[in-house]
């Protein structure tokens, strides 16, 4: 098992710079990781610094909040890849899963992914805002979707991956689709335990770090 193959290698505060940006890529390439995640505005120029290398590319979609209408994302999304994203990692709208309007919830990802075709969809279901019921329906919708991956959190709610919740989640999803653990992931260790519980990608902002 290489630790590199599981690391998306993430910049999503808002203060990034460009010359932060062009680290992040420069860091992916020298340490082989699997993706670099990033905001919309920054795939040009994150797709130009990776300049043909194995790293993927991933962007984010309706993020953080996950609050804009359906039709905002899959324009997003699609100007995106068009930009040359490899990924798109997009936020439910949390509130109408707290509403009980799981069947918008399902419409939302399933136009999303209709729109990027075979590109990896991975859906954030923002784990902290959730009850353990609701996290169950949120799974349920991602696997009915088409979406490749479940992903536990924004890193901008009031919490991130937890071990608890990657458990929760393998147990609904088993092996229908994958698992992205994302926030407050900053050590070897955790992410280690992370893949030991059968998560299949790690979004960090210490994804070199997580090597040492």
């Amino acid at each position: 098992m290489h630790l590199e193959d599981y690391i998306d290698h993430t910049l999503l505060k808002p203060t990034a710079t460009i010359a932060e940006i062009k680290k992040l890529c420069a860091d992916a390439i020298k340490y082989e990781l699997y993706a670099v995640c990033v905001h919309g505005c920054h795939i040009a120029l994150a797709k130009n610094e990776l300049n043909g290398s194995p790293v993927k590319l991933a962007a984010v979609v309706g993020f953080p909040l996950g609050a804009m209408t359906t039709e905002a994302k899959v324009f997003e999304a699609k100007e995106c890849i068009s930009n040359g994203a490899d990924e798109i990692d997009m936020v439910i709208n949390i509130g109408y899963l707290k509403s009980g309007l799981g069947e918008f919830v399902e419409n939302d990802i399933k136009k999303v992914k209709k729109a990027i075709g075979n590109t990896v969809l991975k859906v954030i279901i923002e784990t902290c805002f959730l009850t353990d019921k609701e996290k169950e329906t949120a799974c349920k919708i991602v696997m009915d979707s088409g979406a490749e991956f479940v992903k536990t959190s924004t890193g901008f709610g009031k919490g991130g991956a937890t071990y608890e919740d990657v458990i929760l989640i393998k147990k609904i999803i088993g092996d229908k689709v994958k698992i992205k653990a994302s926030g407050g992931i900053k050590n070897k260790e955790s992410a280690l335990k992370y893949i030991d519980l059968g998560v299949s990608r790690i979004g960090t902002s210490s994804g070199p770090s997580l090597l040492l």
